[in-house]
């Protein structure tokens, strides 16, 4: 598709949206739609997993502090919660590609990523409460993601935080040099895009239709998903089939 401030790839099983407002890649209102469409475009193509990176020398500074006046700011926060909206109705993982800064804004939209990558190089933080506002949907994600106690320590002093700090808290999957970058992260995405396309999405449907219910009630909601979805799929049958016949699957990605 074509963007103003994005761009869009789709080959090899991979879906890559690429922030493109260099240098910093602020958020505005008119890009967070363009980001909103990109996200239902990403659904509907054939790759099993969705790849948000940035150009320029951070992946984005956050919301443009212009759309935070009273005249804009209900603008802004529609098209902002409709961005996660977005993301939260992708059903491939989504993973986040940081090299450089991920502040406010920006940051939310790595937190809401199923998986992130980052450079040496890479900042996070939610600055917010400097400039008397908070994150809204950071103050949802972190304390899901970290202890209560860091979760409040960042969102309430705003606190810049580096790569190796991130993955000590498990906010990354991998840290990796920046010269290094772009090909480890085609290394770490070869563990997916090897896997049915199909399948990745059921099983990022049953991670997440257990959480916050009980055992019972969670484990009931992944069986049916299994039983009534995921074993009615060309691709479970070829898999199970692949296995007993001791050969490598042929994934038609339904």
């Amino acid at each position: 598709m074509a963007f103003e401030f994005l761009k869009t790839s789709s080959e090899e099983g991979i879906v890559r949206i690429t922030l493109n407002r260099p240098p910093l890649n602020v958020l505005t209102i008119t890009m967070m739609e363009e980001m909103i469409e990109a996200f239902k475009w990403a659904k509907g193509e054939a790759g099993g997993v969705v790849v948000v990176d940035a150009e320029g020398k951070a992946f984005s500074a956050g919301v443009d502090v212009a759309d935070h006046t009273p005249d804009k700011v209900g603008s802004m926060i529609d098209v902002f919660d409709r961005l996660f909206a977005a993301m939260d109705d992708m059903d491939k993982p989504i993973v986040g590609v940081v090299n450089g800064a991920a502040l406010g804004g920006g940051y939310e939209v790595v937190l809401y990523c199923d998986m992130v990558i980052a450079s040496e190089k890479a900042k996070f933080g939610q600055p917010e409460i400097n400039v008397g506002v908070f994150p809204p949907v950071a103050c949802y994600v972190l304390p899901r993601l970290v202890s209560w106690p860091k979760a409040m320590e960042y969102l309430l002093s705003g606190d810049v935080f580096d790569a190796a700090t991130a993955e000590k808290l498990g906010l990354v999957n991998k840290v990796l040099p920046v010269d290094g970058l772009a090909e480890g992260v085609d290394e770490f995405l070869k563990k997916f895009t090897k896997q049915s396309p199909v399948v990745l999405a059921m099983t990022k449907k049953a991670a997440r239709a257990g959480m916050g219910k009980s055992f019972e009630d969670g484990l009931k909601a992944i069986d049916s998903i299994y039983l009534d979805e995921l074993m009615k799929t060309a691709d479970a049958v070829e898999g199970l089939k692949a296995f007993m016949e001791k050969r490598k699957p042929v994934w038609q990605g339904k």
